[in-house]
């Protein structure tokens, strides 16, 4: 684990080790987990990100939590397809990290009035369309998704970059080489059904399918947009989780 913990870790970063772990034999069916406590001084990390990484486990269905028992595991493999939670914009970084971007094509566009109306912009704005599919790392599961990114066309030489870099967001290769840096995300989240054949044959999945549309517009320093994206999930491929605080 010395490698792993070469960096600060994540909550994602722990429950994607311990899923291993398990998975692996390691920690068997029946078996306690480590203590919260030995977790945290074995990952270097707090007690909250422990509990937020073990509270994953139990939602992908591997293991079990009691009070005065500890955290049991209950299964060696998830009882369905992961499913990441996204709910700020190092998730959005971790999240593309984890799930390879494999482009489809690469063409500039305009956006039509219904498009312009789901981005935001201007009927007529012209934009950089980058389509890929979102697949998990060992590219053997179903995609994860499939996303439409308009980037403004003066990043129009980017698309070299993306190509070469699966594992990056744009909007961070964007950053990176352009200096043009988020300042906020807006994002809507809408259930849908999948009524494109070619969609559906793509994402291995019935027309008509359910599916989850996330549409997020990336705003720089000055408010201004310079990116959006469109990405349709199937259900049970992912989801969207957030935590709601009363302010003090």
């Amino acid at each position: 684990m010395n490698d792993a913990t070469a960096r600060k870790l994540n909550f994602s970063d722990i429950a994607n080790h311990l899923t291993d772990a398990i998975t692996s034999g390691h920690f068997a069916v029946g078996a306690l987990l480590p203590t919260e406590l030995e977790l945290c001084e074995h990952y270097s990390t707090s007690r909250h990100t422990v509990r937020a990484a073990l509270a994953a486990l139990q939602e992908r269905g591997l293991v079990s939590r009691k009070k005065n028992v500890g955290t049991r595991v209950e299964a060696s493999k998830p009882k369905s397809p992961f499913r990441p939670t996204l709910a700020s914009v190092d998730d959005l970084v971790q999240f593309g990290a984890e799930h390879l971007r494999q482009v489809q094509r690469i063409e500039e566009t305009v956006a039509s009035a219904s498009l312009a109306q789901e981005l935001e912009c201007p009927p007529g704005a012209r934009w950089l369309c980058i389509a890929s599919l979102r697949l998990e790392g060992d590219r053997q599961a179903p995609p994860i998704g499939w996303t439409d990114v308009y980037v403004d066309p003066q990043y129009q030489d980017i698309g070299e970059l993306v190509r070469a870099t699966p594992g990056v967001l744009i909007s961070s290769l964007i950053e990176e080489r352009y200096g043009r840096q988020i300042a906020e995300i807006r994002q809507d989240i809408q259930a849908v059904q999948i009524d494109d054949a070619a969609l559906a044959k793509v994402l291995e999945v019935p027309l008509g399918a359910p599916a989850l549309k996330i549409v997020r517009r990336y705003l720089d320093l000055d408010g201004e947009l310079f990116e959006a994206s469109v990405t349709t999930h199937p259900a049970e491929r992912f989801r969207v989780s957030m935590r709601l605080q009363r302010m003090k």
